[in-house]
C-alpha cells in the first residue's frame, strides 16, 4: 500500500533546492557522499520532523513540530538529507548531514511501504534516549505539521536504536509509549508536581 507523503511547506522546499544550487553552501557541508554525488542530485521524500518532549503519567505525549527533513537523492539511492527550520521570517534551509539514520530511514519506508494498510510517514525524535523512528500516522488526510501520536499509530525505531529497543520493529503506539516512560530519566530539576517527564538532547 503506498504511503501517503505529507506536502512539505514550498519554502521549505525551495530553501532545499537554493542550498544545493550553492556550491558554497554544498562544499562546507561535512558530507562528503553529498560533496562526491557522481551526478545530479535532487531532494525527495520530506518527512515532517516531530519531538517527542514530554510523556505524561496517563501515557499521553505532547510533541512539536521542529521542521521537515528531506532525503538527498542520486540515482537510486539517498546520498544525504537536507534539514529545514522554522524562523520568524518562515522556513529556511538549516543543514546538510549523512550518516546512518539515512540509510535506515529508507529501509523503514521501504518495509512501510509493503505494508497492507495506508499511513502518513513521519519522523519522531525521543531525545531524552537519543532515539529516532519512523512514525506512521493512520490518519493519512491530516495536517503533517500537527497531531500527536495515536495509540494505533506505529513507531519504527531507526538504527541505530537505544539498547533494549529493536531497531525496524514496528510497534504501536499504545506498546512502546509505555516502555519509553520507563526508560527516560526525569531532568534533575523537575519539580514532582511537574506531571510529566522531559525528554532532553536531541538524536540527529
Amino acid at each position: 500500500m503506498p504511503l501517503h507523503v505529507p506536502p512539505a511547506p514550498a519554502p521549505a522546499l525551495r530553501s532545499v533546492h537554493t542550498a544545493l544550487g550553492s556550491p558554497t553552501a554544498v562544499r562546507e557541508a561535512r558530507t562528503p557522499s553529498l560533496r562526491t554525488a557522481p551526478g545530479p542530485v535532487t531532494p525527495e521524500l520530506p518527512l515532517p520532523v516531530h519531538v517527542l518532549d514530554r510523556i505524561t503519567p496517563e501515557g499521553l505525549s505532547a510533541t512539536r513540530l521542529t521542521g521537515w527533513r528531506f532525503l538527498i537523492r542520486c540515482g537510486d539511492r539517498a546520498v544525504a538529507a537536507a534539514e529545514t527550520k522554522l524562523t520568524p521570517d518562515g522556513w529556511a534551509f538549516g543543514h546538510f548531514f549523512e550518516g546512518p539514520y539515512i540509510t535506515s530511514t529508507e529501509r523503514a519506508l521501504r518495509h512501510a511501504e509493503a505494508m497492507q494498510q495506508p499511513y502518513q510517514p513521519r519522523l519522531l525524535s525521543v531525545p531524552g534516549l537519543y532515539m529516532l523512528t519512523l512514525w506512521l500516522h493512520g490518519d493519512i488526510t491530516a495536517d503533517g505539521a500537527e497531531g500527536h501520536p495515536e495509540a494505533a499509530d506505529l513507531l519504527v525505531p531507526l538504527a541505530p536504536a537505544p539498547p533494549g529497543i529493536a531497531a525496524h520493529q514496528p510497534l504501536r503506539v499504545a506498546e512502546l509509549l509505555p516502555v519509553l516512560t520507563h526508560r527516560v530519566r526525569p531532568a534533575p530539576t523537575a519539580g514532582p508536581a511537574s506531571g510529566a517527564v522531559p525528554l532532553l538532547g536531541s538524536p540527529a
